[in-house]
């Protein structure tokens, strides 16, 4: 995973994206990011605020609270 942290880095926001794309069928989460396949396929068009929300979500998901 990308060390990235949404609250304190600034600049233009990276793409979790780390190559490993599998789609888990129990969380509906990509087992390489841990992003939805709505948030996969809208990141090309998002603002910087919603891919930095994105991240909060990574986040979240990281410490185990989906």
């Amino acid at each position: 995973m990308i060390d990235f942290d949404p609250a304190t880095d600034t600049g233009k926001v990276p793409s979790p994206c780390i190559s490993i794309c599998k789609m888990n069928p129990q969380t509906g989460l990509c087992e390489g990011c841990l992003r939805t396949i709505d948030e996969i396929t809208r990141w090309s068009t998002a603002t910087e605020e919603a891919k930095r929300q994105v991240w909060v979500e990574i986040k979240r998901r990281q410490d185990g609270l989906f």
